[in-house]
């Protein structure tokens, strides 16, 4: 193993953990846009509402 190649493996496994971290938030976020985008009003109001009660932050 030549030094290039050894100083090159940890910068390609931090590349690759970044690229998965990526990967993964911006699935995440797919799911939740699609998630908000295809379930009724009513849904995200009580979703928010229950939400905002159990930081015990009043809403009403």
């Amino acid at each position: 193993m030549t030094d290039q190649t050894a100083a090159a493996a940890p910068s390609l496994q931090v590349r690759t953990r970044a690229l998965t971290a990526a990967l993964s938030a911006m699935a995440f976020g797919a799911l939740i846009v699609a998630a908000v985008g295809f379930a009724g009003a009513m849904d995200i109001h009580n979703a928010a509402h229950d939400s905002r009660h159990s930081f015990a932050f009043p809403c009403h």
